[in-house]
């Protein structure tokens, strides 16, 4: 399977963000990609006051997505967006799979909120209005077990150990928006972490650059291997970037070291 990041920088005019997704999505497909993974908020990253109105999952941000998948032919990780929520005041941060013939094959619900406070930088409160999810998920994707994530959620390891153990995930994937200040340090050491401790291949497509209002994402969007090596990291720029699953390399590292097999918690 050949699995594609996109990295985008989307902004306050959705129309505009959906046709640079559509046009990464296309020369990703042109490239091989059997699998195409879209950063969080793929359709629109700017002031509140500007944010589309939530839409149910067969809306127009899942139609559109939907006529994508199926135009090219490829599998779509339609990064996220805000999904209708349980009350008025708050939706879901939702990530939505469709397969090869435009099908909705999974729909994930973001879990753990981004509540930061870190003073002098960054002060952020998702959960004011964005409601948790509660349920992992994992979709089989041409035969290779993916577990679905979204962005804060990559640093709990709980999650992708449950996708990996009970979820049977050989492919982890992460939509994100990671913020610079944070990225720089955390991001990659973060992934080769999920990569390494659940012995699967991580993929994770990030927001690149300035949105606003005064938000800078840190891209860097890259396909881990399960032995935690980066095969492809993508520039600083808007772009993807391309790697390939191999089945065959994750059983042999899982053979050669069981970790999984061995644990004991």
């Amino acid at each position: 399977m050949r699995v594609a990041v996109c990295q985008l920088n989307a902004r306050d005019d959705r129309a505009a963000n959906l046709a640079q997704a559509a046009d990464l999505l296309a020369r990703a497909a042109d490239a091989g990609a059997d699998i195409a993974v879209l950063p969080e908020y793929v359709d629109y990253l700017g002031p509140a006051a500007g944010l589309p109105r939530p839409e149910p999952v067969d809306g127009e941000f899942g139609e559109f997505f939907a006529r994508t998948a199926q135009r090219l032919g490829i599998w779509v990780i339609a990064g996220s967006f805000h999904e209708s929520g349980p009350d008025p005041d708050h939706t879901w941060n939702t990530s939505l799979v469709f397969d090869r013939s435009g099908a909705l094959a999974a729909t994930y619900r973001k879990i753990h909120l981004y509540d930061v406070e870190i003073p002098g930088r960054v002060s952020y409160r998702e959960s004011a209005s964005v409601a948790a999810g509660t349920e992992p998920v994992v979709v089989t994707v041409d035969g290779v077990r993916v577990g679905l994530s979204i962005c804060y959620d990559l640093r709990f390891p709980e999650l992708y150990r449950r996708l990996a153990v009970e979820g049977g995930a050989q492919l982890l994937v992460v939509p994100a928006a990671f913020m610079l200040h944070t990225g720089r340090d955390h991001w990659e050491v973060l992934l080769r972490a999920r990569a390494i401790e659940n012995q699967c291949y991580v993929a994770a497509a990030g927001q690149i650059g300035d949105h606003d209002p005064g938000r800078t994402c840190f891209g860097r969007s890259m396909v881990v291997d399960p032995w935690g090596l980066p095969l492809c990291v993508a520039p600083d720029t808007t772009t993807f970037a391309v790697a390939d699953v191999d089945l065959d390399r994750l059983a042999t590292i899982r053979t050669e070291l069981p970790s999984l097999a061995n644990r004991r918690l």
